[in-house]
């Protein structure tokens, strides 16, 4: 079988297989290894490496895209200079992911503008690129869909959809009260994703003062309870970023 013959039967399988990168690789990695004498078992692991990476970098990309973040922080564009109360060599710590795998909780607590959001994407940035599912919602739009759920009797099917969520990023908790009827859907949601599931809270608020959220004191030390059993509190201090900014300009 002549060369082009081959080449045209090796591009049907890698399309039928969904193999792209060896489709477009192959050809100049067959140059390099006859160069370069490779043994054939070499020209397959890069080939397949090849592949293998390219793969990951769309699941990776997808992944980033799925979370829905309003933007993408990264820990490089934190300024620890001025990050007040938290360690970096515990955020470090964080970044690893380990805290997904052993289904734990982190909880960013602080005065407004010192940094918490960011930390809290930053975190869940470095988890979608090791292609964990993250989804980034704000603590009302959370329990506006849940109420919409509910009222659709869909409300099953938004827990099982937040089950297969590996880490759930919850912003701005605090910022809107929630009638008895939202502060249950919450706490419901979050404790169907008690020791199953990681979630990442950012609030304004001290935890005495969430029974100002939820309205209820025995839902509120419920949650507190579930939340700090496997969780890691970080406490951010110090004056906000963009009021100190808009003061310099």
């Amino acid at each position: 079988m002549n060369r082009a013959a081959t080449a045209a039967i090796l591009a049907e399988h890698c399309k039928e297989l969904r193999m792209p990168t060896i489709l477009s690789e192959y050809p100049g990695l067959v140059r390099q290894a006859q160069d370069g004498s490779w043994s054939y078992e070499s020209f397959l692991q890069e080939l397949f490496e090849r592949e293998v990476i390219k793969r990951r970098q769309n699941v990776s990309k997808r992944r980033l895209k799925e979370a829905r973040f309003p933007d993408v922080k990264t820990l490089d564009q934190l300024e620890w200079s001025r990050l007040q109360g938290v360690s970096k060599t515990k955020i470090k710590a964080l970044s690893s992911g380990q805290f997904i795998d052993d289904a734990e909780d982190v909880v960013i607590v602080g005065p407004i503008g010192t940094g918490k959001t960011h930390l809290a994407i930053a975190l869940g940035v470095e988890a979608a690129r090791r292609r964990t599912k993250v989804l980034f919602t704000r603590a009302a739009d959370l329990v506006r869909s849940l109420v919409e759920a509910k009222d659709e009797k869909q409300l099953g099917r938004l827990h099982r959809k937040f089950q297969n969520i590996s880490l759930l990023v919850l912003d701005e908790l605090g910022f809107v009260p929630f009638n008895k009827e939202e502060g249950e859907l919450l706490f419901n949601l979050l404790a169907d994703r008690y020791e199953r599931r990681s979630t990442i809270v950012t609030s304004n608020l001290s935890f005495g003062e969430w029974v100002q959220v939820f309205g209820n004191e025995k839902l509120t030390t419920a949650l507190l309870d579930r939340l700090a059993h496997h969780a890691h509190i970080l406490t951010t201090k110090g004056r906000s970023y963009r009021t100190s900014k808009r003061k310099k300009k």
